[in-house]
This record gives C-alpha cells, sequence and structure tokens, in this order.
C-alpha cells in the first residue's frame, strides 16, 4: 500500500468516527457547539497538504548515471570480486608432473556475461547479475524475456546474482571467462546435491543398525528407540530419523584449482563438488583460504592490447621438490 492511500484511508476513517460520535451526541440531546461545514473545510484542508506533501516527498529523485569502464584495476583486502556459473561434466582422474593421482572434477564455464548491473543508487546494493547459457525465447516466461530484451542482452539458461564491492562492477554485457581464476587458486563451489529420495536412518545419518543374526527380529536396519518414557513423554524436535536425503543446496569450501583451459572454457578443480552431471553450479573465490590479491584479476581478466590468449591449458605450480623423495 502506497502512503497515499495509507493518508486517504486515515482520512476516511477519521470521517467516519467523527460523524458516529456526532450522531450519538445528537441522540443524547447534546447540543454540538462546532458547525459541520468547519469540520469539512478542516478535513479537506488536511487531505490537500498530505496529498501535496506525499507527492513532494515521491518525486523522482535524479542520481548522477554511473560510469563504468571495463578496465583492469587495483584490488584491495577488502574487495570482493563476482563469481561465475559453471555447468558440471563429471569426474576424472589426472596424474601430475611427479606421478601424484589426482582426483579431478571438470566444470565448464559456458558463455557467462553480465546481464544486470545493481548499484546502491537504484536497487540499493552493490550485485552483479550473471547469465550463462542460452535458450530459446518459447522456453521462457514472458517477464524472463522482457528482463532480457530491458538490459539488451541475449537470453540465458541460467542467472545467478553475486553481491560485489563497488570497485569490482562490470559493464553490462561483459563476457567473463575461466581466467576469472588462477590454477592453484582455492575457491567456493555451490550447487544442488544429488537427490536420493526417501532413505533410512542408515544410510542418510550412517547409524550402525541393529544386530545381523541374533537377537533381531526384523529390525536390522531400524534406527531403534527415539526418546525417553514418560518424562519428557515426546521425541525431540531435530532427531535423526528416516526422511528425505538430497536434493539441497550445499557449498564445498576451498576447493583447489588444477587447470584451466582458456581454449574450451574448462576448469580442473581437485575433488567433488555438489550436484550430478550437467548440474550448475556457481564458483566464487573462497572465504577462508585467500588467494593473493597481486595475482588475481581485478575485476575480471581483460585481454591486453597487441597480445594473444595463450592456446595451452595453465597448470597449478607444483613446486620443485619431489613429494615422493621427502622421506628419504
Amino acid at each position: 500500500m502506497s502512503a497515499a492511500a495509507a493518508s486517504r484511508r486515515l482520512v476516511s476513517g477519521l470521517h467516519r468516527t467523527l460523524s458516529l460520535s456526532s450522531r450519538s451526541y445528537s441522540s443524547a440531546a447534546v447540543v454540538v457547539t462546532r458547525p459541520r461545514s468547519s469540520f469539512h473545510q478542516f478535513m479537506r484542508g488536511f487531505a490537500a497538504s498530505s496529498d501535496a506533501l506525499l507527492q513532494q516527498q515521491q518525486q523522482e529523485i535524479v542520481f548522477p548515471s554511473r560510469i563504468i569502464e571495463p578496465k583492469p584495476g587495483a584490488m584491495s583486502p577488502s574487495s570482493k570480486r563476482t563469481g561465475l556459473i559453471a555447468v558440471k561434466c563429471g569426474m576424472t582422474g589426472l596424474w601430475d608432473k611427479w606421478g601424484a593421482r589426482v582426483p579431478i572434477t571438470v566444470l565448464w564455464v559456458d558463455d557467462n556475461i553480465v546481464s544486470q548491473v545493481k548499484t546502491i543508487e537504484k536497487e540499493g546494493i552493490f550485485a552483479l547479475q550473471i547469465g550463462c547459457g542460452q535458450k530459446k525465447a518459447k522456453h521462457l516466461t514472458k517477464p524472463e524475456v522482457g528482463h532480457f530484451r530491458a538490459q539488451g542482452v541475449s537470453l540465458k539458461r541460467k542467472l545467478r546474482e553475486f553481491p560485489v564491492t563497488e570497485d569490482a562492477l562490470l559493464p553490462l554485457g561483459t563476457s567473463l571467462g575461466v581466467r576469472h581464476f588462477v590454477p592453484g587458486q582455492y575457491v567456493d563451489v555451490t550447487g544442488i546435491t544429488m537427490g536420493k529420495g526417501f532413505q533410512g536412518g542408515m544410510k542418510r545419518h550412517g547409524f550402525k543398525g541393529g544386530p545381523a543374526s541374533h537377537g533381531a527380529s526384523l529390525s536390522h536396519r531400524s534406527i531403534g528407540s527415539t526418546g525417553q518414557r514418560d518424562a519428557p513423554g515426546k521425541v525431540f524436535k531435530g532427531k535423526k530419523m528416516p526422511g528425505r536425503m538430497g536434493g539441497k543446496q550445499r557449498t564445498v569450501k576451498n576447493v583447489w584449482i588444477y587447470k584451466i583451459d582458456p581454449v574450451r572454457n574448462l576448469i580442473w578443480v581437485k575433488g567433488q563438488v555438489p550436484g550430478a552431471e550437467g548440474n550448475f553450479v556457481f564458483i566464487k573465490d573462497a572465504v577462508y583460504r585467500k588467494h593473493e590479491i597481486s595475482l588475481l584479476p581485478f575485476p575480471t581478466y581483460f585481454r591486453g592490447e597487441g597480445t594473444e590468449d595463450t592456446l595451452e591449458p595453465l597448470v597449478a605450480d607444483l613446486g620443485d621438490v619431489d613429494p615422493f623423495m621427502l622421506g628419504d
């Protein structure tokens, strides 16, 4: 409800209350000394002054247009960069230069662009909305198509908003690739875990289960007792019991980037990340294990003039000491 509507509702309520009170006074033979016309004039003037005040307050405030230039900058310890949207391709195993096997998850950064820029003047926050992939207009709702047309960007399959600091803003339509991150950096990866359906206590919570042979009758995998006796006479909230497993948003922190491929927009990270193959995951700089800020492209990677991007994958620096020779 707007402020003007609230004011009119208050005025109408005062009208109703005072008219009822005047009727009760007349029925009790009480003489009202104030004429009714003066009251109406007072209320009419009050309503006019309130409407004028509200119109003055609702005048559009014109902020100076913010100009965001796509150029490299200096990252400070308090700066916060945007993240990326990737598609989980699956898991594999690689051997590093020392012969150690590294479990790898392959992530594909599919055509990430800045689809909306939010500023403190208009939306109240500094944030970047990132779009990933492509999608046809017939597969989107009309509000979604209108959003992309209003921003002047191509239709995207997935959107995600990343809060950033003011110095990390990027112009609308800026393309983001895997060079936004560097090999050897730690990132936080968020995704929807694989749904397992309704599962029992042993699978869902790792319960030991009952005896497998003696003393158990059709209760080998049951969870056992769930409460006490007459006191407290209830099952406490949060008790680990059978139920739906998986299908929730989870974040794996401090995931190490082993290699990136700028040509195919692929990121190899060490270990597992949430989600099934083909699911979207969201990658951002790690909160706890921060990388050296001087080595991170800020606010993102921009190719320099007259330079060409490398066609070879970039691998993290593993050092010059063989880890298998440390024990000798």
